[in-house]
Formats: structure tokens, sequence, C-alpha cells
């Protein structure tokens, strides 16, 4: 049973990654595709209890947003990795202009986010 936490801003390739590495194996659990805290709670717990593995596709910046999902994890007996994906706000932004519609995130999120990250330790 495996827990992943992915770590950075947006535009930085987490989605894309887990979809070239995870898609076939674990569950996705993204808040812009469940919209609200409760039902990502409902759906983290259930994959919790049903020992299906999953991957937490989020910035997760602070160390207190990531603690809740491990804690969790840890508590179902999870094994808990973390992938950091390290990129420039200058990168993300040009990435970030390349996307379209909904999938094109204010340049203020980006930077607001960038600001509040705190790069993951074991």
């Amino acid at each position: 049973m495996e827990a992943v936490v992915f770590v950075g801003i947006q535009a930085s390739g987490k989605s894309s990654f887990y979809r070239a590495r995870f898609f076939d194996t674990h569950l996705r659990i993204n808040l812009d595709m469940l919209k609200t805290r409760h039902r990502e709670q409902l759906l983290l717990r259930a994959c919790i209890e049903a020992k299906q593995p999953f991957v937490v596709d989020n910035t997760n910046p602070s160390v207190e947003e990531r603690a809740r999902y491990i804690e969790l994890a840890r508590s179902g007996g999870f094994r808990v990795v973390g992938y950091y994906f390290r990129l420039q706000p200058k990168e993300a932004l040009a990435r970030n202009n390349q996307r379209t519609g909904k999938a094109r995130i204010p340049e203020k999120g980006i930077l607001g986010t960038y600001k509040r990250l705190r790069v993951p330790t074991t």
C-alpha cells in the first residue's frame, strides 16, 4: 500500500507525471477535480479503508498541508512517498502560458504558491 504526495507549484508537471507514472496503479486525489476539502477527505478515507494506493496531486506547499495526508496514510499502514517538482516561477509561468481555458492559472496564484512553498525534507 502506497500513498504518494506531490509537492510543487502549479504548472510544474505534477499531473502529467501522475498520468505517465501512476495512472494505472494509483487513484488520483486532486482538489481541482473534487472542488471541496470535504469531498477530498471522503475519497482519501475511502482509499485508506480500501487499502487503495493513491496520489495526492495538489501543490501542498506547506509542511502542515503535507502532514495531513502523511499522518492519515501512515495511520492506515501505507508507505508514504513524496515527489518534489522543483521549478522556478519563470518556467512555470511559461508552461502555464501554453495552457488554455480553465487549465490556465492566474499568474498571481502561481507566484503566491511559490512564496508559501517550503521544500520538503525527510
